[in-house]
């Protein structure tokens, strides 16, 4: 019997955000972009649940927002505030599994099975959890728990907020199948639209279909997305989480052509991606820069260095190189970013040195 809880933080940024500022409790709370008075530009990061009661979504354009909720409480983010606590959160979770695997800043797969005997004494350690997060930290979290990490992940927002759903071996069908098929994790917008077209809508119609139907049409992703229909899932939870790479961008509140502003705007993000870097204790091999125009066509360039390093000289100098060409002939710019990948901590890194 494998036992396994999706551990999902509620709201994360927004949640912190009230933490730390209990005057806000209540509040529509929206962490992203600047909306600049519903003439923003950039996207939502993350919203309160009762900002989310307005229709305000991740990804959401921020002047949409506005115009759904004028009058919420719009926040730049604050990484120092959010990664701190996830690690504290991490560090609490780790110490009460088998095997942990992070999937992100605000979510985590725990293997319980040898901790537990069945499932009534799994929702009951998953609880004990959720009151511990939520005593030492502050913070409320949902858990989902099933038979594999597919259907954990389903049941972690099932019951948001603060939400404990357990999904037995024997009620994995029963659970999954009135679902829309854009509940199980990597089919997006494309892949739901094509199978709507084929009629498939619900996880049941998806189980229901010939395999060799799906496959002619997606391919490999066709036999593993019948697989997750049925509820089939034998992924293991993986010990190690690696961040593949940090990065910011930002979208200017008008377009410019001004190469001095743009390199400062440049700067800035690069000291913003440097303190999460320093934060984590990370080293990095390669930095890529990244630009949008005016009528939204989009570049990237990178450059990997033959060393790891941490220092914020170097991505700063190497950010401005790689971005100067692509501000010639004074087309106005909608969006840089900045990012670093090739992550390594010290041990794995073999040192690092600090010029180029």
């Amino acid at each position: 019997m494998r036992v396994i809880l999706h551990v999902d933080l509620d709201a994360f940024f927004p949640s912190v955000e009230v933490r730390e500022h209990p005057e806000l409790k209540g509040r529509p709370v929206i962490v992203g972009a600047d909306p600049k008075g519903g003439k923003g530009r950039g996207v939502v990061s993350s919203a309160s649940y009762e900002a989310r009661k307005f229709g305000i979504r991740s990804a959401m354009p921020i002047s949409r927002a506005w115009k759904l909720c004028p009058d919420g409480v719009y926040l730049r983010p604050h990484f120092d505030l959010y990664i701190p606590a996830s690690k504290n959160i991490m560090r609490i979770l780790r110490n009460h599994a088998d095997r942990f695997e992070q999937g992100g800043i605000d979510e985590a797969y725990l293997d319980t099975s040898n901790q537990v005997k069945d499932f009534d004494e799994a929702a009951k350690f998953a609880g004990s959890l959720m009151e511990e997060v939520l005593e030492k930290e502050k913070l409320t979290c949902s858990i989902g728990v099933g038979p594999n990490k597919m259907v954990a992940k389903i049941a972690s927002d099932y019951r948001k907020p603060y939400g404990l759903t357990v999904v037995r071996e024997e009620e994995v069908r029963g659970f999954l199948f009135p679902l829309d098929v854009r509940r199980i994790p990597g089919v997006g917008p494309k892949t739901e639209r094509a199978l709507k077209e084929m009629g498939i809508k619900t996880i049941s119609d998806l189980a229901s279909a010939k395999p060799e139907t799906l496959t002619g049409q997606f391919g490999v992703w066709g036999t593993r997305l019948h697989q997750l229909a049925n509820g089939i899932d034998d992924r293991e939870v993986i010990e190690e989480y690696e961040t593949k790479s940090i990065g910011r961008d930002t979208t200017f509140e008008r377009d410019l052509d001004d190469e001095e502003q743009i390199l400062r705007v440049l700067d800035e993000l690069a000291e913003e991606v440097h303190a999460d870097v320093i934060e984590n204790e990370f080293r990095f091999k390669t930095i890529t820069v990244r630009i949008r125009y005016q009528h939204f066509d989009t570049h990237t360039r990178s450059k990997s260095l033959l060393f790891y390093t941490n220092d914020l000289d170097i991505l700063k100098n190497n950010s401005r190189r790689l971005i100067h060409p692509f501000l010639r002939g004074r087309r106005k710019v909608r969006l840089v970013g900045v990012r670093v990948s090739g992550l390594a901590l010290p041990e794995r890194s073999g040192g690092f040195t600090g010029s180029i």
